[in-house]
């Protein structure tokens, strides 16, 4: 009883999301309601308070984890775009072809999203082609573009996705492995869609972004704020991988860096004019409500976990398909609707590694699809709850619109690692 009320609040709660336009209602709102109604509920239906307080503080603390690397990374984004950084790479950018731009954006994203993550990634080429581009619907569809790129090249590399690096963590796939046995399926995910787009934008061509007017002084703060920037957030997956600590300690140690470094670039300056560029009014300018809303959605899926329900799931699917790619195919649909960490999670716990050693098939289809199924809903990735804030996109705009190119690639990408194993 208890987790069919669970599953309808759920339901519920997401089909209140996916209309927030008609409804005039802030996506945060009933993301926040139904993630509380749900542990409420997982709560009420135990004989053990006490356990589920605990269960929730266990879920909270890999749920802060996320929301303080998006702050972290959201903040040095501002910081960037406050001393117009972003300013200097659009000034390189010169082809004034949408469907050349939309080409090279999918490429530097699919590229970066594996050196960062899709996360990281994802916000800052959303920040760098609301510069770039003046039409709100353009920006729409290349939105759509990096959310499905970034979780395309997050997939193949260990430190791109938290799926993928979940699964290198725990022994199932190395490294070089994966880069080499899903390189190739990632970039058909990526290729397929940006080629559709492309050829709706073809022949048609954008305004040259105009130059900003700012002082050689400005323009040498904003090219040292670019290059730190940069720099730290490059710096957070290396520091990972050395300490082994979450990559949220990395991302607040950068934020922490870049506070030094804007404090010291304007104290000459007079206190009005420093506190412009400074990280307390970044942190008022970044949009709190996606953090929130991906908070209620995190709290929402932790339930469906806690009361075992995803685990279920995946022996139903387990017993139901015997198949290893019917199974990771129907992983990665289900992860655009619920997060793709819970379901990796109970696929690790349920798939021990002496079914499947490491560098099995499996696993490494499992990668592919969990990472990249996400982008099929724009709230099934990370990136996408980024970007939607971002650029306020409407659920069911990129439902429409960009899903069916995402499940093109998914399709695509899914077909070239099995003809790979078949050959």
């Amino acid at each position: 009883m208890a987790t069919i009320l669970l599953i309808t609040v759920f339901v519920l709660g997401y089909l209140a999301i996916a209309f927030e336009h008609p409804l005039k209602l802030n996506k945060a709102a009933p993301a926040l309601i139904t993630g509380v109604v749900c542990w409420t509920i997982y709560l009420l239906q135990g004989d053990n308070p006490h356990h589920a307080v605990e269960e929730l503080m266990h879920h909270l603390g890999e749920i802060a984890s996320i929301l303080f690397f998006l702050l972290g990374a959201m903040t040095i984004v501002e910081l960037i775009d406050s001393h117009n950084g972003f300013e200097i790479i659009t000034q390189k950018i010169t082809s004034t072809k949408k469907s050349t731009l939309l080409l090279l954006v999918a490429g530097i994203t699919f590229f970066l999203s594996a050196l960062l993550d899709n996360l990281t990634t994802a916000i800052v080429m959303t920040s760098l082609c609301a510069k770039l581009l003046t039409d709100k619907e353009d920006k729409l569809w290349f939105a759509g573009m990096i959310v499905i790129a970034a979780n395309a090249g997050g997939a193949w590399s260990p430190l791109g996705d938290v799926t993928t690096t979940m699964l290198w963590i725990g022994g199932q796939i190395t490294a070089l492995s994966i880069i080499k046995q899903l390189i190739l399926p990632s970039l058909v995910v990526g290729i397929l869609p940006a080629a559709i787009i492309a050829r709706k934008f073809a022949g048609k061509t954008l305004a040259l972004h105009p130059i900003a007017n700012s002082t050689e002084k400005e323009k040498r703060e904003g090219t040292i704020i670019l290059s730190a920037g940069i720099g730290f957030l490059l710096f957070v997956p290396a520091f990972k991988t050395v300490t082994h600590l979450p990559p949220f300690m990395g991302m607040m140690l950068a934020l922490g860096c870049m506070w030094i470094i804007t404090t010291l670039l304007h104290k000459e300056k007079e206190p009005e004019l420093a506190e412009k560029y400074n990280v307390a009014r970044a942190l008022q300018k970044i949009d709190s409500s996606s953090i929130l809303f991906f908070l209620g959605i995190l709290l929402a899926v932790a339930a469906l976990q806690s009361i075992g329900l995803l685990t279920q799931l995946a022996q139903f699917l387990s017993n139901t398909l015997q198949n290893d790619y019917l199974i990771g195919i129907t992983l990665g649909i289900l992860s655009a609707l619920v997060d793709n960490v819970p379901l990796v999670a109970a696929s690790q716990g349920m798939y021990d590694l002496a079914t499947y050693p490491t560098d099995h098939p499996f696993w490494e289809f499992l990668a592919l699809t969990t990472g990249t199924g996400g982008s099929m809903i724009i709230i099934g990735s990370a990136a996408g709850v980024a970007v939607m804030g971002i650029e306020k996109i409407d659920f069911m705009w990129y439902l429409k619109k960009i899903s069916w190119l995402a499940l093109v690639g998914f399709a695509g990408g899914v077909g070239v690692f099995m003809l790979q194993h078949l050959f």
